[in-house]
């Protein structure tokens, strides 16, 4: 049968179904064929907290989003064009976000009496008329993988789990993605199981022909590459970035990597990741709990390696008593807090920026530490290099805030030229004739000397107690006190000339309005100003990567503007920051809801302000 090809620009698929259903593998195969193939794309990955949620209901939907396109784009898309509903749960729970027309491909087979029961449907959408404003195109996933599999040495069950590749098979026919690499890593991921192996690859190949040959798809469609800058590309989630920034930061300093982490979601695939590059040098220890994982970090810079420890919002708690203890002892220490929505547990698989105050302020004393934050999943890369680049010069702890939209999502990265990246010198203090002064300070950067334990003529007190200036012995002295707690201030203080300038992207010179994110927000802003300039209007935008110290230039930014915006995925609190710190006053935009911002929820609220002007 001859099908008419379509050119599209974009496309925005979201699988939905169960939390057993296969729709992450789903997702990232056709992720990972659509990143072969040359599109600019981002990946919104959604999953419950439950490894296994109760099958059915609506807190056990699991979806995968991925907007790719011809084009340079910043965001996983507000809504999907394309929606695969394993069940009525995954219908219901992703319906509202369907625009009028889009394809709606759902699994009949699981819209039996108590399927629908289970989510509060008295009859079948797919059958009451309910669904008219879509495109629907209804077909049993699940029967014609089992009956394409019928002569396979295999369980009905494990027929039934294939229904995942039939539908990545139909997909991938229906946008024509490349198959070979979803074929490689079906026999890698089978391979002891070659019953197994082979059923889901002729599960993937029955979608695939299916599509061929049904006339319920009369029309492929196509999405050309994009036009990248010339280099070698990968698809990269920011996890997998951080990890890699981990491991270059190793390399640029010289310096052996530890990582001391205790898992939790969503920061563990850096801890994961990272112990597969021990020829690097890097050891990884999986600590009993998030307070003896900072330690060992912190133990492990004060023995001469680069210490790192990974957590969450929660961990991140248990270890600040520890981070401050680096304040005191002025060691160099990463730690990367990937946020999720809290307080609490809170919902561990959803995303979150709410603990920017925590990592500013959640010390006993005056303890401040630098504060990064990356502002996409490749980003995430340079990211780590910054923060371990600070990290060693000054001595210091520094926090960098990940979030975990930046740690599930995917997008293309270019790999860097390793010439190109930053070369970190630990400088550690070399025995002199003088007496070693462990708190003599470096005038340009106030550092204090980094000496590893055991070289001859270095010996020197180590503790949480207040150290007396330059000796480092044990001090009571008030005016002592009071002397370091301004040093290791005006420490911090002094990073801000170290850093880049705030950029501003304001094309015209004339913007009134601007607008300024921090983190995980940069696509979801980009895309919204993007939007309001193809409507005749203009508008400024600006990105914080430091934190603490802000750049130099902030507050004359700042200012330059009439209505500054600030969008947080929390209450307001780097607006807290901006209207304490530079009494400047700013409009904020808050939700925290556990989802990244929609570009067209950002694009009214720019609208609206630059309409009051």
């Amino acid at each position: 049968m001859t099908k008419q090809v379509q050119q599209l620009d974009r496309v925005i698929i979201r699988f939905a179904g169960d939390s057993g259903d296969g729709m992450q593998l789903t997702g990232d195969r056709f992720t990972q064929e659509t990143a072969a193939f040359g599109n600019d794309l981002s990946t919104l990955p959604n999953f419950p907290a439950e490894i296994r949620a109760p099958a059915g209901t609506l807190p056990g939907v699991s979806s995968f989003q991925l907007h790719f396109a011809d084009h340079d784009i910043l965001t996983p898309g507000d809504a999907p064009n394309v929606l695969v509903a394993m069940n009525p749960a995954a219908l219901k729970a992703n319906l509202g976000d369907l625009p009028n027309g889009a394809d709606l491909i759902v699994n009949t087979d699981e819209f039996s009496k108590r399927n629908l029961a289970k989510v509060g449907y008295a009859a079948s959408p797919v059958e009451d008329g309910s669904l008219s404003e879509y495109r629907v195109h209804a077909l049993p996933l699940t029967s014609m993988t089992v009956k394409a599999l019928e002569d396979f040495d295999i369980s009905k069950k494990d027929a039934e789990r294939a229904k995942n590749m039939f539908a990545l098979g139909l997909l991938s026919w229906l946008y024509h993605r490349p198959t070979e690499g979803t074929l490689a890593f079906l026999e890698r991921k089978f391979a002891s199981k070659p019953e197994i192996m082979k059923a889901n690859i002729a599960a993937f190949q029955a979608g695939w022909s299916y599509g061929e040959t049904t006339e319920a798809f009369s029309v492929q469609y196509e999405i050309k590459p994009a036009e990248h800058e010339p280099g070698l590309y990968r698809n990269i989630t920011g996890n997998l970035a951080l990890a890699y920034g981990l491991v270059a930061a190793g390399v640029q300093s010289g310096l052996p990597i530890f990582l001391g982490s205790y898992p939790i979601t969503p920061a563990s695939d850096i801890l994961h990741e990272i112990s597969k590059h021990k020829r690097f040098g890097v050891r990884t220890f999986q600590a009993e709990d998030e307070i003896a994982a900072v330690g060992a970090a912190l133990g492990a810079s004060f023995g001469g390696s680069l210490g790192v420890t990974t957590t969450s919002g929660p961990g991140l708690a248990l270890k600040s008593e520890t981070i401050g203890l680096g304040v005191a002892t002025e060691l160099p220490l990463l730690v990367i807090d990937v946020q999720r929505a809290g307080p609490s547990t809170g919902l561990p698989t959803k995303t979150e920026q709410a603990d920017l105050l925590q990592a500013m302020y959640g010390r006993n004393g005056e303890a401040p530490v630098p504060v990064i934050a990356p502002q996409s999943p490749s980003d995430c890369f340079d990211a780590a290099i910054e923060a371990a680049r600070i990290a060693v010069k000054y001595r210091t702890p520094v926090i960098l805030l990940s979030d975990g939209y930046l740690a599930n999502g995917s997008e293309p990265w270019r790999l860097p030229d390793v010439a190109t990246l930053p070369t970190i010198e630990p400088d550690f203090a070399q025995p002199s004739q003088e007496e070693f002064q462990p708190f003599e300070r470096d005038p340009a950067t106030l550092a204090r000397p980094w000496a590893v334990p055991g070289t001859a003529g270095l010996e020197h007190r180590i503790g949480g107690l207040e150290k007396a200036d330059v000796t480092g012995n044990i001090s009571y002295d008030p005016a002592n006190h009071d002397r370091m707690v301004r040093l290791r201030q005006a420490k911090i203080d002094g990073i801000a000339n170290d850093i880049e300038p705030l950029a501003v992207d304001d094309p015209s010179g004339a913007a009134r309005v601007l607008v300024m994110g921090w983190g995980g927000t940069y696509g979801a802003i980009s895309a919204a100003v993007r939007r309001v300039r193809a409507s005749g209007h203009t508008v400024a935008q600006a990105h914080l990567r430091h934190l603490n110290p802000f750049p130099a230039n902030l507050p004359e930014v700042l200012r330059s503007y009439d209505k500054v915006i600030v969008p947080e995925i929390n209450l307001g609190q780097l607006g807290l920051l901006l209207r304490g710190r530079l009494l400047i006053d700013v409009i904020g935009y808050n939700q925290v809801r556990g989802l990244p911002f929609k570009a067209e929820e950002l694009q009214g609220v720019i609208q609206d302000v630059i309409d009051s002007e």
